[in-house]
């Protein structure tokens, strides 16, 4: 579609459909195409491919515009519904002012010849910048400000609409369907209340609706010309892959070159997760439940797989544990606390479930937090609430996964997988084919964990595989014994790895912990440092970085941010206390590390304190391979001095970052063993 500049609007073009802009009070209007004829000298600015709304951090600040300006194809949904993955966005601020450089894909129509976009569009006559500099007057005499003030809300602002647009252009996190539902499941969609002859907007369901908010303009207008401009966007993560098995097929080794066969029988996966807009926001400035019943970081994850006509689905969720908590604290993993009694929680707690019930029907609740140290308490009030409620729809389940999997055994995840099996099948799932409905899932499985990323991810992947391997053997795809062949399983879990770390991203601001389990089906000692590294990433972000984000949430959302600002404006001393406890942090760190590392039996001789490195210096590495390589054999020489050191060649040592290398890449201090 294309984008002109107007004397009073910026116009959106798209065949017979024009969208009209003001650029002095930010409204959005739904014309005509052929109303392009009555704009004041429209300039064509170049092209774009859709458009997400509009967005104002304070009441008195300019409406900024919200346009597509790359988006990737993911794949086709069932019914031949292209999704796409929003790859790059611009923020035109609506004013009349002239606009910023977009870089826009020029038009072939009118920019045929021209490469620079300089030349397109016209300078401001006289009379536009006298309007232009009266509107600027006035909107300054309105609303008086000292300079001071004025000055740090510009900057705050400048920082939030940066924000804005790391979230949509870097982050890989929001994705829509010009024409498909994205936001509801496929036996959402084939239920008697689903009017799939209503305009896409008004058929979605409002959870996964994250730009409601900023087309308020058009979606109150009830205009029916702008119906073609309301596109819901959802966040989250949407990946499909084609698969082949065989019959019978003997499991062989992952092949990369592997290529599909004419005899053996195709299918796709989908895997869509959809993030929840209500209570939306950031690791540590979102967690529990609210008064509504909205619970933090609730995400409905489905799994579709087409074979031909056939298309089924499995539906799982995750959210916070649904009481009113937090943890509060600059500390590094500052201890939960519960912020309200048991009567004001036990309200809210019940708002959640019966609309869980609404949804999806019966409820069955794997709890994966620690039954003993700091998440204790949050264990002991979900069950005690769970107790209070005392509905026949509910089923509880614990597993404390740390416990259970302690010392790098993750496959001890099959243990929950194998006790539940019985619910699994009776859950069933949704089956569907052009004559209707074959099977329908009856409930749905609500994992959690503290943060409901990690353990969570590693859990609700296991039981979609057992799910699938089972719709696979009802569809024929499968012989009752057969296991899924290696070049499909491995293709599988890096979907489910991949879908991980984009909640995670979303989240907490670094991929999944763990993620090398699920993506490979394999703990090994390198995933446990590098997710030592992503702890003490996700820790930084959530000190200084968080509320930014938080506040950008917020914004898009249409919530107040007044909160989430003031803390940005004193940051400064929250820097001073980081620093003042910064030995304590570190001891907690290393703590938490070797819980994730030992088995209950053993115990920490000693360590080495890694350093930063830069993953593109092999120079580097080969530097601090060797000096970790001979300090390790003066070690083992002074302790076994009667015996030759082993060989260490093949040790591979990777290191990942937490303090600073000197500017020019040298180590920037030494390596020593502590003990």
């Amino acid at each position: 579609m294309e984008l002109y500049q107007a004397h009073d609007h910026y116009i959106l073009l798209d065949g017979d459909n024009s969208l009209w802009c003001s650029r002095f009070d930010g409204k959005l209007t739904a014309r005509t195409g052929e109303d392009l004829c009555s704009a004041w000298n429209p300039v064509c600015l170049g092209l774009v491919h859709g458009v997400i709304g509009k967005v104002q951090l304070y009441q008195d600040s300019e409406w900024q515009l919200l346009l597509v300006t790359r988006k990737t194809s993911v794949g086709v949904l069932p019914g031949g519904h292209e999704v796409y993955k929003i790859s790059r966005v611009v923020i035109l601020p609506l004013s009349p002012a002239e606009p910023p450089e977009m870089e826009l894909e020029l038009c072939r129509k009118h920019h045929f010849g021209i490469s620079n976009l300089e030349k397109i569009a016209a300078p401001l006559d006289s009379q536009q910048r006298a309007l232009a500099k009266t509107w600027n007057s006035i909107k300054s005499v309105a609303v008086p400000k000292k300079k001071r003030d004025i000055k740090e809300k510009e900057k705050l602002e400048r920082r939030v609409f940066e924000e804005l647009n790391k979230m949509f252009s870097d982050s890989d996190s929001f994705y829509y369907s010009p024409t498909g539902d994205l936001t509801n499941s496929v036996q959402r969609q084939h239920s008697e209340q689903y009017d799939a002859s209503s305009p896409l907007w008004k058929k979605v369901d409002t959870r996964f609706f994250w730009n409601t908010h900023m087309m308020s303009d058009l979606i109150q207008s009830e205009d029916p010309l702008s119906d073609r401009w309301i596109v819901p966007i959802i966040q989250g993560y949407v990946q499909m892959e084609r698969f082949q098995v065989m019959l019978g097929e003997e499991d062989t080794p992952f092949d990369e070159g592997f290529e599909m066969k004419s005899q053996g029988r195709n299918f796709t996966i989908t895997l869509i997760s959809r993030r929840s807009r209500h209570r939306a926001g950031t690791r540590y400035k979102r967690r529990g439940v609210d008064e509504n019943g909205a619970c933090a970081n609730f995400v409905e994850t489905e799994q579709i797989i087409q074979v031909q006509s056939h298309v089924v689905s499995f539906v799982q969720v995750r959210g916070s544990v649904p009481i009113f908590w937090s943890q509060p604290g600059i500390r590094y993993r500052p201890p939960p606390r519960i912020d309200r009694g048991e009567v004001e929680t036990q309200a809210a707690f019940e708002k959640h479930f019966e609309e869980q019930f609404d949804t999806y029907g019966s409820q069955v609740i794997a709890n994966l937090v620690d039954q003993v140290g700091r998440e204790k308490v949050i264990g002991d009030a979900f069950l005690t609430h769970i107790l209070n409620l005392d509905s026949p729809k509910l089923t509880y389940i614990t597993f404390d996964f740390h416990e259970h999997c302690r010392g790098m055994k993750f496959e001890n995840v099959c243990v929950l997988v194998d006790s539940i099996k019985d619910i699994i099948r009776g859950m069933r799932y949704s089956w569907v084919d052009p004559a209707g409905v074959i099977c329908e899932q009856r409930g749905v499985f609500r994992t959690n964990c503290m943060d409901c990323l990690d353990r969570t991810n590693v859990v609700q992947s296991a039981i979609a595989r057992a799910v699938m391997e089972t719709q696979l053997r009802k569809l024929g795809l499968m012989m009752p014994d057969q296991t899924l062949p290696s070049r499909c399983r491995v293709v599988y879990q890096q979907m489910w790895a991949n879908n991980g770390d984009a909640i995670s991203r979303q989240y907490a601001g670094t991929a999944a912990m763990k993620g090398d389990f699920t993506r490979t089906g394999e703990r090994k000692l390198a995933g446990v440092l590098n997710d030592g590294y992503k702890s003490a990433n996700r820790y930084y972000l959530s000190r200084f970085k968080d509320a930014y984000r938080q506040a950008t949430i917020d914004m898009m959302l249409g919530n107040a941010v007044s909160e989430d600002l003031s803390v940005l404006q004193s940051s400064k001393g929250e820097e001073e206390l980081l620093l003042e406890e910064r030995e304590d942090h570190v001891a907690q760190l290393i703590e938490h590390c070797k819980q994730l590392l030992l088995p209950g039996a053993e115990g920490c001789a000693g360590g080495w304190a890694l350093i930063d490195c830069d993953p593109g210096s092999q120079l580097l590495e080969e530097r601090l391979s060797q000096a970790l390589e001979e300090e390790t054999r003066a070690d083992l020489s002074r302790l076994l001095p009667s015996t030759r050191a082993p060989n260490l060649t093949d040790v591979k040592v990777k290191s990942r970052s937490l303090t600073n290398l000197a500017a020019d890449g040298e180590v920037a201090s030494e390596t020593k063993a502590i003990g």
